[in-house]
């Protein structure tokens, strides 16, 4: 059987699992290994995951489970995104995790972000409990890698009313580094930027994706989109793999000014 969600199509016998660790071939159908399996719980300010222009000042209910598509050496999340975690995982139905999100309300709470590991390895989870969210008056929230097929994001997409997408450079040599593909990447924002309120970031690695050329051919194409799509460019920190020194802040706002030529607005993380 051959997995669908993204552009590894992986072909697993029975039991085997993907290179992403959370999808099995389970009876002949490729289902999701980690459906309910949840790692990470928080209320967070909305502005972390980060939208800056949606709900400002509000708290989102966020949750991760494990497993990605990608192999990034410097991943933020690498302690649940690069493992199998299936058996150290707490598991919650779709009804139980919009309930709890439905009692934080009082607190802030507008609704549910999926995130932290890449949510769309498990999209069947996020799209069910998406649903359900909606029909509590809620709102949802995805930040994703974008590695994931038009035909998977399609599956979500009409409950998602606010997005961000991890655009890890523009090269087809960084996305190798980086074990993905940057033109799947790119059809995904092209329809997510149709259908959702849609923020982008690009963490800037020194040496790696940082020059003011690939910058200035990024933010040209995002302003073809919509010059209204904001970009955080944000700073690096030495994590998993990666042991490369914190970007400079000023190399962040040499790279800013270049994408404020076409952006209007253009933010900075982490610094």
């Amino acid at each position: 059987m051959k997995c669908p969600v993204c552009f590894r199509h992986c072909e697993l016998a029975e039991g085997q699992v993907g290179f992403c660790r959370a999808r099995v071939n389970r009876g002949g159908r490729i289902v999701a290994k980690n459906y309910g399996a949840v790692t990470s719980l928080a209320l967070d300010p909305i502005e972390k995951k980060p939208l800056l222009l949606f709900h400002p000042g509000s708290k989102i209910l966020s949750v991760g489970s494990y497993g990605c598509n990608l192999r990034c050496p410097f991943c933020q999340n690498y302690e649940i995104s690069q493992f199998d975690l299936s058996q150290s995982a707490d598991i919650l139905t779709p009804e139980a995790l919009v309930e709890y999100a439905q009692e934080l309300v009082p607190q802030g709470n507008i609704g549910l972000a999926y995130t932290y590991n890449e949510p769309l390895v498990g999209y069947e989870f996020v799209r069910d409990c998406a649903r359900l969210i909606h029909e509590r008056g809620l709102l949802n929230v995805l930040v994703s890698n974008g590695t994931a097929s038009l035909d998977v994001l399609g599956q979500v997409l009409p409950y998602i009313d606010a997005m961000n997408v991890d655009l890890k450079g523009f090269s087809e040599e960084f996305y190798r580094f980086v074990g993905g593909d940057l033109g799947m990447v790119k059809d995904f924002i092209a329809l997510a930027c149709r259908e959702s309120h849609l923020e982008i970031t690009t963490l800037i690695i020194p040496g790696r994706n940082d020059s003011k050329a690939m910058m200035e051919e990024e933010a040209r194409w995002i302003a073809s989109l919509d010059p209204e799509i904001a970009l955080h460019i944000t700073r690096y920190f030495p994590r998993y793999k990666e042991k490369e020194p914190p970007t400079e802040v000023g190399a962040l706002s040499e790279l800013a000014a270049v994408a404020r030529r076409y952006l209007k607005h253009v933010y900075l993380g982490n610094v």
